[in-house]
């Protein structure tokens, strides 16, 4: 009978070199990452390209030696990952779309929104802060949040993937909200530039 070795030996055993470590942790929350990043983005190749830069982030803080015991190996990870299939939906919303025509004028298309340093890291940090905010809230609010903000869903759409009436959806968008602005409240944080 073969012991399973915990998650921070195998973290502590890939800093100092064994890269077997890694793909012990890999192999052992391959499933569970796959297919949380998948039920959000429900596209398979996506789902692969998040997985696989989920574990270049990994890789890389591991190396730099900045990753801490605070928690847990796969809530870390599970982070990580969420982070990144936000940035995919930020990402995604943000490319500039038009229609094709005859007259089609490259200028149309790109323009410099581009904000000065100081703005940036300010967006950057609200940015950040709100991922921290969302994942405090219960799984359900959480969940019908992401999908409206995040994914631009309508609440036919996310009543019809949640399996709960529109009126639920609407009451669990209202109740994430509620419990934001509490968050926000209770740690003080300031959430404009």
């Amino acid at each position: 009978m073969e012991l399973q070795i915990n998650d921070s030996i195998l973290v502590k055993n890939y800093i100092a070199g064994d890269e077997k470590a890694l793909e012990t942790l890999i192999n052992r929350h391959n499933q569970r990452i796959s297919s949380f990043i998948y039920s959000k983005v429900l596209d398979r190749d996506v789902a692969e390209d998040i997985f696989q830069d989920t574990f270049i982030k990994v890789i890389k803080t591991l190396k730099r030696g900045t990753y801490s015991e605070e928690g847990k190996f796969l809530p870390w990870v599970m982070r990580i990952a969420h982070n990144l299939i936000i940035d995919h939906f930020r990402k995604n919303k943000r490319m500039p779309k038009f229609e094709g025509s005859d007259d089609f004028n490259i200028f149309s298309v790109i323009k410099d929104d581009k904000l000065n340093v100081e703005k940036q890291l300010i967006k950057d940090q609200i940015d950040n802060d709100l991922t921290l905010l969302i994942e405090e809230l219960p799984e359900d609010q959480k969940e019908v949040l992401i999908m409206r903000i995040y994914k631009d869903m309508s609440f036919k759409e996310i009543s019809e993937n949640t399996g709960v009436s529109i009126n639920t959806a609407l009451g669990r968008m209202r109740y994430a909200l509620i419990n934001l602005r509490k968050i926000v409240d209770r740690k003080n944080i300031v959430l404009t530039n």
